[in-house]
């Protein structure tokens, strides 16, 4: 089974790291011995030669302080015989402790003193003899020591010399090899082959290599005829698109532009195609808006003195994985731009026509709650309440549909101007009084200290809030109560929002509440034209100002406006 290269570099990096492991676990193996060896020798002989010394020096001082001179003796005499080491050193040792006792009974005998001399000079020369020998043992040790160390070194040194002259090698040779057919492809010679015999990643590298250069070899010599037919057949397609399309390469250069983009640019292909994007910015602004604009809103193009609206969509090309260009299409949505003004002025003129029947029908309803005219039965009464109902809605969907035309027209008309926050609040509450006690809701205020008046239109300000307070009204359960609460967001805007206590909004939704017309999934009991927040937002944004949302399902919602703080003047 063929090794691969990364395993050969394993097992080369793992037989260094045996021959290190080799070396140090032999030397550290004869010098542990060594170091045990002297260590015996200066624990155990050297304390029988301490131990003898004491003995004689205590016999010689017997006779002037026999006292002291035999606790001396005693004690290195029960710790000779605790210590015997060597061999025949028992026997003089137990003669020792014969003769001892038996000078202690003859009265301090001069015979059995010079025995007690004998066997003791004795025993310090069968140590001093052991440490000769051990010393000997031990320098024998040391220089095999050396010799073996000095062996297995050289053999290392040899391994590891011819192993560090073959093994780069073993890697540098099949990278010469293939930066020689790397450069040779560079220069276009597309019968370079590499040949490397090997079973490794290198040979696996080698024949993805040949297969490159014989695959750009046929690229190279296929029919040239056929590539030129490919490309005008792409040039046609290209053409034939009914959307202004510009390619670009990765490069910023242009590849190509149909003749509805040429027209757009008022340019001719030759001086577009080919060129770098970053020249033709330069010569022309819508090219370069194009090129740079990243929002994708509509924009309008003046085109034979008409007003063309466009929408852009940037394609990303790509190839293997990796960004070849981009196709920029300029998609013509002046029909539909048409239709939207028109919707909106359509919109608007029913709007106004339908509310002034309305009107007239609210007002006959309450004529008709007005007993001068006449008693109304109780069932009659609920009918009429009904009616009411029913006519306020209508009346506020028309307002709500009138504010969206005025919105859609870009005709919205601001009176920006200081406005105190306790107004915008206290005029939005009152608004809502009246819905806030038919469901039993306690509307409570946490206001910071000295707040400055904001700059904003008073009516579309308390159009916004009072939006918040009608949905938090709607959306709480009986009996709950919600919060106005107003502070300072940073140093240039203020925050006025309404937190309710009811259903809260999924996390996922929470932006899409801003939508014309959206209204959240599950909860379609609850009347709206979903207008109110978008309407509400469009109000923000023209202000200057911004709106947004926190919600956590279950446990209610805080919508929130910040108003920029006016300018002292």
């Amino acid at each position: 089974m063929a090794l691969k290269l990364k395993t050969k570099v394993a097992l080369g990096v793992g037989f260094l790291f045996t021959l290190l492991l080799l070396v140090g676990g032999v030397g550290f193996y004869y010098f542990n011995m060594i170091s045990l060896e002297s260590r015996d020798v200066l624990k155990d002989n050297n304390k029988s030669v301490e131990y003898g010394r004491k003995m004689l020096d205590a016999l010689n001082t017997w006779e002037k302080e026999r006292g002291v001179a035999r606790k001396v003796f005693e004690e290195n005499l029960t710790a000779q015989e605790n210590n015997v080491t060597e061999k025949g050193e028992l026997d003089v040792t137990h003669a020792l402790d014969y003769d001892y006792n038996a000078f202690l009974q003859h009265d301090d005998s001069m015979p059995l003193q010079l025995a007690l001399q004998k066997n003791i000079s004795r025993i310090i020369q069968i140590n001093l003899n052991a440490i000769n020998t051990k010393n000997d043992v031990s320098q024998k040790a040391v220089e095999n020591a050396k010799v073996i160390i000095f062996t297995i070194i050289t053999f290392c040194l040899l391994i590891g010399f011819t192993f560090i002259v073959n093994f780069p090698g073993l890697i540098a040779n099949p990278i010469i090899k293939l930066t020689e057919g790397i450069r040779a492809i560079a220069n276009k010679n597309y019968s370079q082959r590499i040949h490397l015999q090997r079973s490794d990643e290198f040979g696996e590298l080698a024949k993805a290599f040949n297969d490159m250069a014989e695959q750009l070899d046929a690229y190279e010599h296929s029919n040239l005829a056929r590539i030129m037919f490919e490309k005008k057949r792409a040039e046609t397609v290209i053409n034939s698109l009914k959307d202004a399309s510009i390619g670009i390469d990765k490069n910023g250069t242009v590849l190509f532009a149909n003749q509805q983009a040429l027209q757009l640019l008022n340019m001719k292909e030759a001086d577009v195609v080919g060129h770098a994007q970053a020249d033709i910015q330069k010569r022309n602004d819508l090219f370069r808006f194009l090129t740079n604009e990243e929002n994708g809103m509509p924009f309008k193009i003046v085109v034979n003195d008409k007003e063309n609206y466009f929408t852009k969509e940037q394609i990303d090309i790509q190839q293997e994985q990796e960004v070849m260009g981009h196709v920029l299409i300029l998609k013509n949505i002046t029909p539909y731009k048409e239709l939207d003004v028109a919707k909106t002025n359509f919109i608007a003129t029913i709007s106004h026509e339908l509310k002034t029947p309305l009107a007239s029908s609210d007002f006959s309803l309450r004529l008709l709650e007005d007993e001068r005219i006449g008693q109304l039965t109780a069932e009659q009464k609920e009918l009429v309440q009904s009616l009411k109902d029913d006519n306020q809605r209508l009346l506020r969907i028309l307002s709500e549909l009138l504010d969206l035309s005025q919105v859609e027209s870009g005709k919205i008309q601001l009176t920006l101007q200081p406005v105190p926050v306790n107004d915008i609040i206290n005029k939005a509450l009152a608004a809502v009084q009246n819905a806030a006690r038919e469901k039993n809701i306690q509307i409570k205020q946490q206001l910071a200290d000295k707040l400055p008046v904001v700059q904003a239109d008073a009516e579309k300000a308390v159009w916004i809030i009072n939006n918040f307070l009608t949905n938090a009204i709607r959306y709480s359960a009986q009996n709950d109560h919600i919060m106005v609460k107003a502070s300072h967001h940073n140093a240039g805007y203020i925050e006025i929002g309404v937190q309710d206590f009811g259903i809260g909004i999924d996390a996922s939704l929470q932006q899409k509440v801003f939508d014309r017309f959206y209204r959240v999934p599950g909860i379609h009991e609850k009347k709206g034209t979903g207008l109110g927040l978008a309407i509400s937002k469009d109000f923000a944004d023209a202000m200057e100002g911004e709106i947004g949302v926190e919600s956590t399902v279950g446990k209610g919602s805080y919508f929130f406006c910040r108003f920029k703080v006016a300018t002292p003047v």
